[in-house]
Order: structure tokens, then C-alpha cells, then sequence
């Protein structure tokens, strides 16, 4: 995520948190965008740059500042519907006794 301008330990991203200890349902942030950047960060933390070229190149041929979120569909509906565990609200849950649909 894209640092805060005036808070550099801080990014400018958002997290919502379902109450009841249901967790984050949806989160989001501005994408960093400037090169220089992310291959210091890669660098900070010892990552593979191979790995991550294909991202990079995206950042390299014309990037523009943009942002996005994630919302989690199944701890929505667990926090809604007052479930014990989210993986009650899967369409085709895999536990133990139940591997396939």
C-alpha cells in the first residue's frame, strides 16, 4: 500500500472490522505506484525480485495512482446470520467426513 505523505509509518489503507469478533470483513487501500519504491521494498525484506517482475512491469509501462478493496462474502455473512465459524457460510465446505460437494 501506498505510504501516508505525512505519516510515513502509516499507509493509506482501511480495514473494517465486524464486532463480535468476526474479524475484518472488507479492506482496502491505494496501491503504490511508484517503482523506485517497491524495489526498495523488496529490497527491505529480502524478497525475490523474480517473483514479483510481472507486477513491477506494471508499475514500469504506465501505472496511474488507483485503489481498491476486498470484501470477505463469508464472514459477511457469518457476522450477519450470528454463525460460530465462517466456514459454516461456504457454498461447498471441505472438513473432515466431507472432502467434495
Amino acid at each position: 500500500m501506498k505510504p501516508d505523505p505525512d505519516h510515513a509509518e502509516l499507509s493509506l489503507s482501511v480495514d473494517i472490522l465486524a464486532p463480535e469478533g468476526y474479524g475484518e470483513i472488507v479492506g482496502g487501500g491505494q496501491r503504490l505506484d511508484d517503482l523506485d519504491l517497491l524495489l526498495q521494498r523488496i529490497t527491505e525484506h529480502d524478497l525475490p525480485q523474480e517473483a514479483f517482475e510481472w507486477y513491477l512491469d506494471l508499475r514500469r509501462y504506465g501505472s496511474v495512482p488507483h485503489a481498491g478493496f476486498g470484501m470477505g462474502i463469508e464472514r459477511v455473512v457469518a457476522w450477519i446470520c450470528g454463525l460460530d465459524h465462517v466456514r459454516e457460510t461456504i457454498p461447498y465446505p471441505r472438513m473432515l467426513y466431507r472432502l467434495t460437494p
